[in-house]
């Protein structure tokens, strides 16, 4: 058995082709798009955060619409790039988002990938410590936010405050109880996975990693998944960890599918470079009848890995028909491969 949610991008364009064309459409079709997926049966509504893009960018006041919408779905982001954020005010507005969706927040987090802009984070107010990368920023920007989710006491009260201040040093408020368990990772290469598993996190392994071996995608993932496996039970956690994988999947059952999709697509691996240096490997996509995807997802070694599949849907052809690609997934395929 598997958990399937979607994962959206949230891209807006203001084409005529588009059904998602502005800032608002986006935000608010996220939020339809993730009552229809509830009603579905499917288990979790993820969201990517991409900053100076028309895409959806602050995650939170989404997610918290979510979560007053929904009832049972898992509502949740893949990821949210840590450079960008102030570690301390993102775990007051986690805590919120997670107990107005009554404990169903699972929030990926990421040190980043090349954006819109160089060097974008420096617009926010960041800089890397001397010595030090974007990168390592970005993870240190994640331990500080895992610590203030441990709801413990660390700012010295005033004296004489405004309102009655419990004993002892204070903690951030809101705090949520059981949030810092649904932290996930968005790890690109086996050391970030490793390293995520080592303080506790959750991993996210999507449709792109390092190529560190030159094998295809599937076997690369599986891989980084093991040794994560092996790192959270070396690290001694007493949890079960939990792992998700993406995948762009879209079973032909009706001519709109075949007619968006049935043209063939990126049906092999693709290799590229992330940034000046990173060679990446790109997993394929599949488009194809129930039957035929069923064989060829049978194969994968990271979706049986994983206990967690995110479906990467198509945002911009509006919520009617990511809601009926996600139901046939659920309908067609997933009950063929025991996922359901």
């Amino acid at each position: 058995m598997k958990k399937i949610g979607f994962l959206s991008f949230g891209h807006w364009s203001p084409s005529p082709q588009s059904e998602t064309r502005s800032a608002g459409d986006a935000l608010l079709q996220s939020i339809d798009l993730a009552v229809a997926a509830e009603e579905l049966g499917a288990d979790g509504a993820y969201f990517r955060v991409h900053h100076f893009a028309r895409q959806l960018a602050s995650p939170f006041p989404l997610l918290a619409a979510v979560g007053a919408r929904t009832k049972s779905i898992e509502i949740g982001t893949a990821v949210i790039d840590m450079r960008y954020e102030n570690p301390l005010y993102m775990a007051e507005d986690a805590g919120a988002a997670d107990l107005i969706a009554k404990g169903r927040l699972q929030l990926g987090l990421s040190r980043g990938s090349p954006e819109q802009v160089i060097d974008g984070w420096r617009y926010f107010g960041y800089q890397p410590d001397e010595g030090k990368s974007d990168a390592d920023m970005g993870r240190s920007h994640a331990e500080v936010f895992l610590r203030a989710l441990k709801g413990e006491g660390f700012a010295e009260p005033n004296p004489r405050p405004m309102f009655p201040n419990p004993p002892g040093l204070l903690r951030l408020e809101p705090y949520s109880d059981g949030l810092g368990e649904r932290i996930w990772w968005g790890a690109g290469s086996n050391a970030t996975a490793i390293w995520a598993a080592k303080l506790g996190m959750n991993l996210q392994s999507s449709t792109l990693k390092d190529d560190e071996t030159g094998e295809p995608f599937h076997v690369q993932q599986a891989a980084q998944i093991r040794a994560y496996k092996q790192a959270w039970k070396d690290a001694g956690h007493q949890r079960t960890p939990r792992v998700s994988v993406s995948r762009s999947i879209f079973a032909l059952v009706d001519d709109r599918d075949r007619a968006y999709f049935g043209g063939g697509g990126r049906e092999q691996d693709s290799i590229g470079y992330i940034d000046q240096t990173t060679r990446a490997i790109f997993g394929r996509s599949f488009a194809a009848e129930p039957d035929a995807l069923v064989k060829q997802l049978a194969s994968d070694e990271a979706i049986a890995e994983a206990d967690t599949l995110l479906l990467t849907v198509p945002n911009q052809l509006g919520v009617d028909y990511n809601a009926h690609v996600i139901g046939s997934i659920l309908k067609h395929v997933a009950p063929a491969l025991a996922w359901r």
